[in-house]
């Protein structure tokens, strides 16, 4: 393969890429030096700067997977689903600084999910850390997956190049985060907020200069997007505006409630106020980047319906993830070329990197520390983080061989396999801190109504396929905008309702007993959630 012809990248580009992974493997190596214990290594001593913190943060969550499928959902789907999750920043950052930043910030721990041995015992603690490992286990597949699907359509190369760009990301990645631990991750995660920010306006400014002028920005609704209104009664739509806040905002919130590697970020600062400071900061850079990629968006659908000779076979409608790498690939100047790629790499190396550290920040304390496992000194601590962190990643790198089997665009995998377990853990959380009647087995059956709702209404399409196979039954599946709203309500109602129902004086054989009585109406709760397309056989909106 002619990486100067083919491909779209120049040497030059391939020179900047390669020096902008280098640079961060050295930069992990020069923390790595000064590493002395697992709290350095983990929260960065608790005494970080707020606003590399906050923008750390951000760059962790945006990741690769939004900076591409905002620009897509944009041109292919339309803006709603990017502009109304801006409204649940304010609200986002009400909640969790009103109600959920002091009291977590009145505990210095290593995992978030030490917070819940003392309210609901052991259990409950390691409940929350093997949810949390495994949907960071899977997030991180699933952004290093689109990683490498963008890359090989830059590189004009089919899927089968996939697993080799996934091996490349993750060893870059993995390796600087095991070395140099949260102090490596917050500096790298900033570096890349800048490559990435800059590249989307580079991209912007490039279509503005090549179009003349600001033709590119819709005036009218584009006979590419779908309908969007303001709210529907009917589930199968698949975006609407007030869906989407609600949605957004449960995310938000339960991210910064019960998420690990947000829980790890405030940790990492002096007290609550510069806790608060660094949550602002996170909403701050993610309204700022969330309209710098609509305007992405808008640009290339304006560039390439003005040149649809140059989209080479791609739709608009139907390839819209697929448009912006193959502009920055073939459309951008050299060396250029390499910046945004090395932005979009980055993307997915901020959330790869604290995705690692904050997984083996959970493993080390809630398990081997926990129960007397640890190194008897503290540096023999320190390399078993690292050696443990380059495992997670190599678990990652075999995870993403599987995540093409989602169906969906971007927006639409991600909804479907992150989403399952934000609202769960959250849920316990919430039960420590606001029930003074909670039970752990009535948390328990919450969170198994909650996981349960999320699984249905992801993948209601699968089911209803089987379920309606040779009856000619529409299969329209739930909106994934409805996981989470769902899934925390049929996780909090049942949890309320089971911790009412158990005794403190309960015995074994009687907590068992009132427990399956409690799953018992779990499956009605699937037959209402797999039985709506029978009601009603009409094709969604």
């Amino acid at each position: 393969m002619d990486i100067t012809g083919q491909s779209g990248l120049t040497l030059i580009d391939w020179l900047i890429v390669v020096t902008y992974a280098s640079s961060t493997i050295g930069l992990g190596y020069y923390f790595s030096r000064r590493q002395r214990s697992t709290s350095e290594y983990f929260v960065g001593s608790g005494a970080m700067n707020p606003l590399l913190v906050g923008i750390s943060l951000f760059a962790t969550l945006l990741s690769t997977i939004s900076y591409l499928s905002m620009p897509g959902e944009t041109i292919a789907k339309g803006p709603v689903a990017t502009v109304a999750n801006l409204c649940s920043y304010p609200i986002a950052f009400l909640v969790v600084s009103g109600l959920f930043l002091h009291l977590y910030m009145r505990q210095r721990v290593t995992s978030a999910y030490e917070l819940l041995e003392e309210r609901l015992g052991l259990g409950i603690r390691l409940l929350g850390s093997v949810l949390f490992i495994t949907m960071r286990l899977v997030w991180m597949s699933l952004l290093v997956y689109i990683a490498a699907k963008a890359m090989t359509t830059m590189l004009g190369v089919g899927d089968e190049w996939i697993p080799l760009v996934v091996l490349v990301t993750g060893f870059v990645s993995v390796i600087y985060t095991s070395l140099g631990g949260l102090g490596a991750v917050v500096i790298t995660d900033f570096l890349q907020f800048t490559l990435l920010f800059g590249g989307a306006w580079l991209v912007i400014g490039l279509v503005t200069y090549e179009l003349g002028g600001f033709s590119w920005f819709p005036t009218t609704w584009q006979p590419t997007w779908d309908a969007q209104p303001l709210f529907s009664f009917d589930p199968r739509m698949r975006v609407t505006v007030l869906g989407t806040i609600l949605s957004a905002s449960l995310w938000q919130i339960c991210t910064a409630g019960g998420d690990q590697v947000s829980v790890q970020r405030f940790m990492a600062t002096r007290d609550a106020r510069a806790a608060k400071k660094a949550y602002l900061t996170q909403m701050g850079a993610g309204t700022l980047v969330a309209f710098t990629l609509v305007l992405v968006g808008f640009a290339l659908l304006g560039y390439f319906q003005q040149r649809p000779d140059e989209l080479a076979g791609l739709s608009l409608t139907t390839d819209g993830d697929r448009i912006f790498p193959r502009f920055v690939a073939f459309h951008l100047p050299p060396g250029v070329t390499g910046l945004v790629v090395s932005a979009m790499f980055a993307a997915a190396m901020s959330s790869i990197d604290s995705g690692v550290n904050s997984i083996t920040a959970v493993i080390m304390t809630d398990f081997l520390d926990r129960f007397g496992l640890k190194p008897k000194t503290e540096k023999g601590h320190v390399r078993s983080a690292q050696i443990l962190a380059l495992t997670v990643g190599a678990i990652v790198v075999v995870g993403s061989t599987f995540i093409g089997q989602v169906p969906g665009n971007f927006t639409a995998m991600t909804q479907r396999t992150t989403n399952l377990l934000v609202t769960p853990i959250f849920g316990l959380f919430f039960f420590a801190m606001f029930v003074p009647f909670a039970r752990a087995a009535g948390v328990i059956v919450g969170t198994i109504y909650g996981v349960t709702t999320a699984v249905l209404v992801a993948f209601s399409g699968s089911f209803y396929e089987v379920i309606a196979a040779g009856t000619g039954l529409d299969t329209t599946a739930i909106s994934f905008q409805w996981i989470s709203p769902a899934a925390l309500g049929a996780n909090l109602c049942a949890g309320l309702v089971a911790c009412r129902f158990m005794k403190p004086e309960d015995s074994r054989q009687q907590i068992l007993l009132k427990m399956a009585v409690c799953l018992i109406p779990l499956l009605a709760l699937a037959g209402l959630i797999l039985g709506y397309p029978w009601i009603d056989n009409a094709p969604a909106p």
